[in-house]
């Protein structure tokens, strides 16, 4: 009897830790701002983190025109594939675990967009075609940067 309940007890407990957990994935650590943006609670750190690496996202748009203004593929297919997938891979877990998933998911499509783009170029796509899907690609930037916001924990998580 006892070992019957401690088994039921152990599966709740289990099944409470699985259901919290997916809350945080799915919501983040967040709240709202006065400007009705959602603020993602990240330290310090994971903040500069993300700040970075939405400033080589610029540089890589960057990079992107002045290759179609230059006409050259090669350029525009470095300065996208630079952006891509790969330079998504190695980003912390915890700071994962932050991040709202409708964030998540929309990094993780602009990462792959910019590996589409590259393949685009690199195909022989004209300057057009290409231009008009990094439109579409900073429609994505535009829309993410007016739902979020990035604030500080100074409380070390």
């Amino acid at each position: 009897m006892i070992g019957r309940t401690f088994s039921i007890v152990a599966i709740v407990l289990w099944v409470i830790t699985i259901a919290t957990a997916a809350v945080f994935f799915i919501k983040g650590q967040t709240q709202m701002t006065a400007d009705n943006r959602v603020a993602v609670m990240l330290a310090p750190e994971e903040r500069e983190f993300v700040l970075a690496e939405m400033r080589m996202l610029l540089e890589g748009v960057q990079g992107i025109t002045a290759g179609v203004a230059a006409n050259d593929m090669q350029q525009i297919s470095s300065s996208a594939r630079r952006i891509g997938m790969a330079s998504a891979a190695d980003v912390n877990p915890q700071l994962m675990m932050k991040l709202p998933l409708a964030f998540k998911q929309q990094g993780m499509s602009v990462h792959k967009q910019f590996d589409q783009l590259a393949d685009m170029a690199d195909s022989g796509a004209s300057a057009n075609e290409l231009l008009t899907m990094l439109s579409e690609q900073l429609s994505s930037c535009v829309a993410c940067h007016s739902i979020y916001t990035l604030e500080a924990n100074l409380v070390k998580n």
